[in-house]
């Protein structure tokens, strides 16, 4: 089944999050190490048969173009290039943080304006805020359940014991019990590494069908999954 998520972010989203993640200075990126980090996530995302926008390709080569003139013995390019190679690209990701901090403040505006319900990307509970969660949140907690699992259940073979919708229709009836559920909980209730991917997945098609939400109380923090109360709005 290809999963294609087209209300998730693109690869400078990625970046900004490896950034934030590893309290990197964006001025001086060790771009080594991120992309490093960077093609796992889409090795990942592959394995799993998330469809990847060519742009996040695009973002690689760019990021080994940046790499490779950065490993260059000093004054080689001189003459062919004077600016600093990762200037272009801090200056990129500094554009766009800004245009996602202003498109997210016109659209609270808008919703303050209308007295409507809160955007899906907030949770609000006891009068607490929730921030979303995205992807690559979604994606660091799923690397972390899988190292958990040892390696010989990893190895365990039960044919069709899990399946995606299944797991979509246990998870919708699970949050008609419960208000909220723990993502990290429900991979740790996992048999193997098969359930928790299936898992993983089922969480990800009720996202994309907007039946859920994915928040957190602090970024980077632990990830709560919970009904997503806009799609009823007009019910």
């Amino acid at each position: 089944m290809k999963i294609k998520l087209d209300i998730f972010e693109g690869p400078l989203d990625l970046l900004l999050y490896l950034i934030r993640k590893n309290h990197i200075n964006i001025y001086d990126i060790p771009v080594a190490e991120v992309l490093n980090q960077y093609l796992q996530y889409l090795d990942l995302m592959k394995c799993l048969d998330i469809d990847v926008a060519s742009e996040y390709m695009v973002m690689a080569a760019e990021l080994i173009n940046i790499k490779s003139k950065m490993l260059l013995p000093a004054g080689k390019e001189k003459e062919a290039e004077e600016e600093e190679p990762r200037e272009e690209l801090v200056n990129r990701l500094l554009e766009y943080e800004k245009f996602k901090e202003a498109a997210n403040y016109l659209r609270e505006r808008e919703e303050v304006r209308a007295k409507y319900i809160p955007r899906p990307s907030v949770y609000k509970e006891k009068k607490e805020v929730y921030l979303e969660a995205s992807l690559f949140d979604l994606i660091n907690a799923f690397k972390s359940a899988l190292k958990e699992v040892p390696k010989d259940i990893f190895f365990e073979v039960v044919k069709d014991e899990f399946t995606v919708e299944e797991k979509m229709h246990n998870l919708l009836h699970l949050l008609v019990v419960k208000e909220k559920l723990s993502l990290q909980e429900l991979f740790a209730s996992a048999k193997n590494k098969l359930e928790i991917v299936v898992i993983f997945l089922a969480i990800l098609e009720l996202i994309r069908l907007r039946e859920i939400i994915t928040v957190q109380r602090e970024l980077f923090g632990s990830i709560l999954i919970v009904r997503n109360r806009k799609a009823y709005i007009y019910q």
